[in-house]
């Protein structure tokens, strides 16, 4: 407990820091494109498959509970055993996702993104309403499903750079998330800005924790 709060205002500022404010700026820009050309609404047309719908739903709930439940689990897991090791990763994706989910709604509170309409006729793509909590912070861009699915596994991928089945696992999860949540609740570049905002987090929580498991 005490790691997870020495280190995370100093990893909530790195996540903006040196080279990782490209990724941000790369979120911007790319919702930017996305949106001005029309390729978010016609990804949203193109997704409204039932079939694509059953297979994509379950990411919504399962990018909620993982979060939760998976450092917990580590945590317990690693002082059952007395692994060092297991209960800095528990304490590093905890971390990581609440770094995730906390920027992700900074953004959410300023940018006011609408929500996917419930038909197809009315493209509301294009609207924002930027200004403090004009849309709240549960929808809009980026989408924080998947800002804090990259943000643990990247952190899983920076801590662990050797273990290809666990590095492989923590990519799939990612993925699945964010492009499930890309087809039923969220706008496509919410997922790619959530993404790459996750990716910068979780290579500064990655490190972070990293760097105290070499001392």
């Amino acid at each position: 407990m005490n790691r997870f709060l020495s280190t995370l205002p100093r990893n909530v500022i790195d996540s903006f820091k040196g080279w990782n404010i490209l990724y941000h700026l790369a979120a911007i820009g790319l919702t930017l494109i996305l949106v001005t050309s029309g390729f978010d609404w016609v990804y949203f047309q193109s997704t409204r498959s039932p079939e694509l719908r059953k297979w994509m739903f379950p990411a919504v709930i399962i990018g909620q509970i993982v979060p939760m439940l998976l450092p917990l689990f580590l945590l317990l897991t690693g002082i059952l055993v007395e692994n060092a090791k297991t209960i800095r990763a528990a304490w590093a994706i905890a971390q990581a996702a609440f770094i995730g989910w906390f920027i992700a709604s900074c953004y959410k509170a300023l940018t006011g993104r609408d929500p996917l309409p419930r038909g197809i006729g009315h493209d509301t793509s294009r609207v924002f309403r930027f200004g403090l909590l004009r849309h709240g912070i549960f929808w809009g861009w980026p989408s924080s499903h998947t800002a804090v699915a990259f943000a643990m596994a990247v952190t899983v991928l920076a801590m662990f750079p050797k273990e290809r089945l666990l590095r492989a696992a923590a990519t799939l999860y990612a993925l699945y998330i964010g492009v499930g949540v890309s087809m039923t609740i969220h706008w496509f570049s919410d997922f790619v800005a959530g993404a790459l905002m996750g990716t910068a987090i979780g290579l500064t929580v990655g490190k972070s924790f990293s760097l105290q498991q070499q001392a």
